[in-house]
């Protein structure tokens, strides 16, 4: 426990994990609060709890899939693990093995051309003063990734690796469409020669044949150059798609993680279930059988006690109300947050 100045406690207790080294990235109970001021002196008076103790790894070379509702932290979590929203509250970010928060300020720097993200809003994220070559290549000269004699072919390059034209360099953002804004930030991105890139959501701003254009480019981007991928995302189709395991948050929670084919193929949470009961099907004749969630997601800043899914929860029972769930691997790699499998013996238990 950790007190702050206005005498909110806070968890910050959790286990430490030992580094596997088939895993690029391990995320152990990480939590991400963001202080409620109010009153005439400004004091904390609550806390927005965006990332509230989620745990899973990423295998080297792979895609994992983060989905859920808006709000329900997916973002967040991505910008936390790249210590882009100030310190975390608690637990840990080990990235090759290394606490990512345990980096002095130059070590973080040079971190920085291993860890990208790749922003939801193409345009937005785009300076629109500078021209196209520009942008791709600031953070390659800032970082001396190239000689300087090389550093004009070497954005070529990477804008042929994209999609892009070479004589588009010269160009500015507000010339390119929305897909080819999405292949700029992917060409800024990769400059850098990343290992690890955060997809925040990178095609929910396009059309669904520019989708496909970008996340053909993304797989083959990832086996030419052997990345890994946190694929933030809410279409669920695009997802299962591109990931190979999958992560559903819930206000904050990681409900349900496992390998895609586990995760599609056998829901055990009642929110994993209702989400994938709303992918459309292509088939005019066929029945949905739709799950309809009653109300809306609670606020962060005033989760409820127990489980937090279960004020909008059919299959709800009274422990639900009052104790917080753990997490339980009941088939091999495939965890569940739930209640419903407490009598259920899972992998590695007595």
């Amino acid at each position: 426990m950790s007190e702050n100045k206005d005498h909110l406690y806070i968890d910050t207790s959790y286990t430490p994990v030992e580094y596997d080294p088939q895993y690029i990235l391990m995320v152990n109970n990480l939590k991400k609060y963001f202080p409620i001021k109010g009153g005439m002196f400004s004091r904390t008076v609550g806390y927005v709890k965006a990332v509230d103790g989620i745990t899973f790894n990423i295998k080297r070379g792979t895609t994992m899939g983060l989905v859920g509702e808006s709000g329900c932290g997916k973002t967040t979590t991505g910008r936390t693990i790249l210590r882009l929203s100030g310190e975390k509250t608690a637990g840990q970010v080990l990235f090759n093995g290394k606490e990512v928060y345990d980096f002095t300020d130059k070590e973080m720097r040079a971190m920085r051309t291993k860890m990208q993200i790749i922003f939801q809003d193409p345009f937005s994220s785009l300076q629109p003063r500078m021209p196209v070559g520009e942008i791709i290549g600031e953070a390659v000269r800032e970082h001396g990734v190239v000689p300087p004699a090389e550093y004009e072919d070497y954005i070529e390059k990477v804008m042929d690796d994209c999609g892009l034209q070479s004589f588009q360099k010269d160009r500015y953002p507000h010339e390119f469409s929305g897909g080819q804004r999405q292949r700029i930030c992917i060409a800024r991105a990769l400059a850098l020669n990343p290992e690890f890139v955060v997809c925040d959501d990178p095609v929910s701003a396009l059309d669904v044949s520019i989708q496909a254009q970008i996340i053909n480019l993304l797989n083959d981007l990832q086996e030419s150059r052997k990345l890994t991928y946190l694929f933030i995302s809410h279409d669920l189709s695009v997802v299962e798609h591109i990931s190979d395991s999958v992560g559903v948050m819930y206000l904050g929670d990681l409900v349900e993680y496992g390998e895609t084919k586990d995760i599609f193929g056998h829901p055990l949470h009642p929110y994993t279930e209702a989400l994938f009961s709303a992918i459309p099907i292509p088939d005019p004749n066929a029945k949905m059988n739709r799950i309809v969630l009653e109300g809306s997601i609670p606020s962060p800043a005033n989760p409820p006690k127990g489980c937090k899914f279960h004020t909008r929860c059919a299959k709800c029972m009274e422990i639900c109300k009052h104790e917080t769930p753990c997490q339980k691997e009941i088939e091999p790699g495939h965890f569940v947050v739930c209640h419903l499998y407490d009598n259920v013996k899972g992998i590695g238990e007595e």
